[in-house]
């Protein structure tokens, strides 16, 4: 998910470099420079005003093109990909691939994913969260699994998928273990903790 705000943050108010908010943000330089130059030409000045939704600054950086006379686009179902999406493992391309075949001359991925958080941004906030940078690690293992084999004895276990991710920043650390257990969760938390101390 886009993080907009968080880059024009950390660029207007922290003064950051582009590369370290592309390393923060987990997103590429090349992508930093496009947000800040769209913000520049949307006439944007930090701090946003406090009732700027997400959806409202996409809207706002990512304006839409006049639509070609005569051509009707046809919509997706927003509701029901909403309800799709909360289901393990669908994601917004995979939901994306499945409209673009039933519909060959619908939205292109891009735009697909501009008009399904503006028609999100309409709904009623549940839990919205904002973190101070170093503030909150969330930790958990993933309910997926993934197998790995032995290059010795060709068995396959299952790997259970240890995810810590930082609130402020959604940076990510991942590593897998055969077991769940104490020694497993707890070495987990301090590799993760050594990795940001390390890239920080």
């Amino acid at each position: 998910m886009r993080n907009i705000q968080e880059i024009l943050r950390l660029k207007w108010e922290s003064g950051l470099s582009h590369r370290a908010i592309a390393t923060s943000c987990g997103i590429s330089p090349a992508t930093v420079s496009d947000y800040l130059m769209r913000a520049q030409a949307a006439g944007l000045s930090w701090p946003l005003p406090a009732d700027l939704t997400e959806a409202a600054l996409v809207a706002r950086l990512f304006p839409m093109a006049t639509p070609v006379a005569g051509r009707i686009i046809p919509q997706p179902d927003w509701p029901q990909l909403h309800t799709e999406l909360r289901r393990k493992g669908v994601t917004l391309r995979l939901l994306w691939v499945e409209y673009r075949e039933a519909q060959a001359m619908g939205y292109g991925y891009s735009q697909f994913c501009v008009h399904y958080r503006e028609w999100a941004g309409h709904l009623p906030p549940t839990m919205r969260q904002s973190h101070v940078a170093g503030g909150r690690l969330f930790v958990d293992y993933a309910g997926q699994t993934v197998p790995i084999v032995d290059p010795h004895t060709g068995e396959v276990q299952a790997a259970q998928i240890f995810v810590a991710v930082l609130g402020a920043s959604s940076y990510t650390y991942v590593e897998a273990h055969l077991h769940q257990d104490l020694p497993n969760w707890i070495g987990a938390h301090v590799r993760a903790f050594d990795f940001w101390c390390y890239i920080c």
